[in-house]
């Protein structure tokens, strides 16, 4: 995945950056510049095949199962369920190279809304103390060999536990291209989430993500502050040595961990309508609650095992 791909093309140049500095309830940032984009984690065989197999997610979401091919020729299996602005995706222990799918593994991408918003972000991280935001391009190959530009990203750090979050701008080279599907600009430097997804959500219930909960290392955390206060979120630390993150519409937050209990833990989801009464879903080793009203709950066991 992401975190991988930027380790291979620059190098072990990254490391913690420091204590997470989540002091206080302010960000950094006097705008929003970043937005939740998606979210994925790492599960076990049985969960990841109890999702790919769901007759029920499959009416609840725009839900696919798709390869994805990157810079490089990397390439990762993920099951999705789109959103009308969000998405998460979930993999199975080796669905994606290296490091990135071992259990317990996840990730955050946060995007912008308009161009030139990511330069803005690195000159805050810089601001902030990160002396040297690595920056690099993805690629989307769409299976024909020929790759189109589809995000510039930064991260703070190429060393990891267990996760990384990374910053993204879609390039104006994707929204061009006719294979991307992407809806037309609705205002100047228009970049934003909507475009790139389907509207298919609109004949299911998710709507959006609202809020995930992750499981994560203290250096891992520490790495991921930096980004959050550059894109404009409200970090506020909790008890545990934990913070959550709120901005954007989408809240996010960290709970402090060994790494053999990291990963995704659980995720909040906004229906396009509410629901009468409360369906309780169990898929492999986890539970996903719809209703009653217009709102869902998915809840992960510890690395998918209990």
């Amino acid at each position: 995945m992401i975190v991988v791909l930027a380790v291979a093309l620059v190098g072990a140049l990254g490391g913690a950056v420091g204590t997470a500095q989540a002091e206080g309830s302010r960000s950094s940032a006097d705008r929003q510049l970043l937005f939740y984009n998606h979210s994925y984690g790492v599960f076990d065989r049985e969960t990841a095949d109890a999702i790919e197999h769901s007759d029920y997610l499959r009416d609840f979401a725009n839900f696919l199962v798709r390869t994805t091919t990157g810079t490089g020729g990397q390439t990762w299996t993920g099951r999705y369920l789109m959103g009308r602005e969000t998405y998460l995706e979930l993999f199975g222990v080796g669905d994606v190279g290296g490091q990135d799918g071992t259990l317990g593994s996840a990730g955050l991408g946060l995007s912008t809304e308009r161009d030139g918003d990511l330069a803005t972000v690195t000159e805050r991280l810089k601001n902030d103390g990160v002396v040297d935001p690595i920056e690099f391009l993805q690629t989307r190959d769409f299976g024909d060999g020929v790759p189109v530009p589809w995000f510039d990203a930064i991260l703070t750090a190429t060393e990891y536990d267990a996760f990384g979050a990374w910053a993204m701008e879609y390039r104006p080279e994707y929204f061009a291209d006719p294979r991307s599907n992407t809806e037309p600009a609705g205002y100047p430097g228009d970049v934003g989430r909507e475009r790139v997804l389907s509207d298919d959500y609109r004949t299911h219930l998710m709507r959006d993500v609202t809020s995930v909960r992750l499981a994560v290392t203290s250096g891992d955390l520490a790495d991921t502050v930096p980004l959050l206060r550059a894109g404009g979120f409200t970090v506020k630390a909790v008890a545990g040595g934990g913070v959550v993150a709120s901005g954007g519409g989408t809240t996010i937050r960290f709970d402090v961990v060994p790494r053999e209990q990291a990963g995704m833990q659980r995720v909040d989801m906004s229906l396009n309508r509410p629901v009468k009464d409360r369906h309780v879903e169990q898929i492999g080793h986890s539970t996903l609650t719809v209703g009653p009203g217009s709102h869902a709950v998915w809840t992960f066991a510890h690395n998918g095992t209990r």
